[in-house]
């Protein structure tokens, strides 16, 4: 495997594991089928995520722009390495300290529903 779809792997690998450690089903959709990455599952609750790294201090993110897709909320995921990991709604130019830490956005945005 190469190393950049090797290096993708597993920083989707370590996303993915954060959720399910806190009981959400996750779908790896792989590259191949569509702009999301991961499909996270839970309580009636779906969400959409595209996974991306990099070393530097600022991510430049061409790819899907809408913060919803087929009507889920589809959210970037940015490793920045170090522990630094951030969660937001898609956006051209992505800093270290854009959005919220993951697990901020664990807690405000995975709110219980209502059923």
């Amino acid at each position: 495997m190469p190393f950049m779809k090797r290096k993708g792997y597993m920083v989707e690998r370590k996303i993915r594991i954060f959720f399910e450690n806190r009981g959400w089903d996750v779908v790896r959709a792989g590259a191949s089928l569509g702009e999301a990455d991961l499909i996270c599952l839970k309580e009636g609750q779906c969400i959409l995520l595209q996974v991306k790294s990099t070393k530097k201090k600022t991510l430049y993110y061409d790819g899907y722009m809408k913060s919803s897709l087929a009507g889920f909320p589809f959210f970037l995921i940015v490793d920045f390495g170090y522990g630094k990991i951030r969660a937001l709604k898609p956006q051209k130019k992505v800093k270290t300290d854009d959005g919220q830490d993951l697990n901020s956005f664990v807690k405000i945005y995975l709110l219980p529903t209502n059923n």
